[in-house]
């Protein structure tokens, strides 16, 4: 018990300044860029110069690099920050995208689970076949297909020839809902109704988003399978008369373990790929979000979603080492 707390105090101790070093890394290469974000914000060319003065007042663009920081950072922690394309303080525009980029996110690592851990076992009990070929060739497709290529090549298939499904763009949810997480309230609550028409919106940008960490994952299940499959103690229970799907079981377990790490990895991982997602979708998410921001220079903007992003997967992670640690103590040393 003395090892893992020691274990989670230097895994949190590192979660802040991995925090930082992001942040600050996002800033320098915004800061270092060639461009004028106060004439931007003020109004592009047309804009005059007291409006582009009044800009650099108001966000310090005239101090030292650090001091900028500094402001920049610590308003955003305190949401003091207002976005200048929308007029509103960053983070209420950021959290009331928030719902749809976690949803989607969500939905595409279940997608990996269902679809990735199922396939490998199966290559690995069918080692060397045809059924091991097709999932090895499933597992090289989804790392090597481009997410936007994939997106509107189902978009063409379902929506344009079959008409199965609608279009998965909706609304930003209104300033109350913020934060809120719709498709998980709606299973605590019971709302089925809810939750079926979230589901009916993001399923195909889900797989779309899922479909290559899937083939990852595929490839890593068989892999690891094989080596529990050989490993000693199952020739053991071999010997011993043991049914095979008891030993298939007992291997699968022990398979898993480092498969847990690789799936927090590419949850994190998940995060990265939906700005593309959502803009083929058409998705008022945080990736979308960031997306416009980049093309306006708005920099506020750009570091709080790196920021939420940052947290987001360093805390996946941190939850990933944990459940590692409790799984298999020898990590704790």
């Amino acid at each position: 018990m003395a090892n893992l707390k020691k274990f989670l105090v230097r895994r949190i101790l590192t979660f802040i300044p991995t925090i930082i070093g992001v942040t600050l890394i996002v800033f320098l290469i915004a800061y270092v860029i060639p461009a004028d974000p106060a004439r931007a914000w003020a109004g592009g060319e047309k804009a005059s110069p007291d409006a582009i003065e009044r800009v650099r007042k108001e966000y310090h663009m005239d101090d030292p690099w650090y001091e900028q920081y500094w402001f920049l950072v610590t308003g955003l922690m305190q949401n003091k920050i207002v976005d200048p394309r929308t007029s509103n303080y960053v983070f209420d525009d950021v959290g009331k995208r928030f719902p749809v980029t976690f949803e989607l996110a969500l939905i595409a690592f279940v997608f990996i689970i269902i679809i990735g851990i199922p396939l490998g076992v199966l290559a690995a009990l069918k080692r060397n076949s045809w059924i091991d070929t097709v999932v090895r060739i499933f597992a090289l497709t989804g790392v090597s297909t481009p997410v936007f290529w994939l997106g509107y090549m189902l978009i063409f298939i379902f929506f344009v020839k079959w008409r199965v499904i609608t279009l998965a763009g909706f609304p930003a949810p209104p300033a109350r809902e913020i934060l809120h997480v719709p498709i998980i309230d709606s299973l605590i609550t019971g709302d089925f109704q809810t939750f079926l028409q979230h589901l009916k919106r993001l399923w195909l940008p889900g797989f779309t988003l899922g479909f290559m960490s899937a083939g990852v994952i595929a490839r890593f299940v068989r892999n690891s399978f094989l080596e529990a499959l050989s490993s000693d103690y199952v020739a053991f229970l071999k010997a011993k008369g043991v049914p095979k799907l008891k030993i298939y079981r007992h291997a699968l377990k022990n398979a898993l373990v480092p498969i847990v790490t690789v799936l927090g990895l590419q949850f994190g991982g998940l995060l990265g790929g939906t700005p593309i997602t959502e803009t083929v979708f058409g998705l008022p998410g945080m990736g979308s979000y960031a997306i416009i921001s980049i093309q306006n220079l708005d920099f506020p903007v750009i570091v709080a979603v790196t920021f939420i992003y940052a947290i987001i997967f360093v805390t996946t992670n941190l939850v990933v080492d944990i459940l590692y640690a409790v799984i298999d103590p020898r990590v704790r040393y």
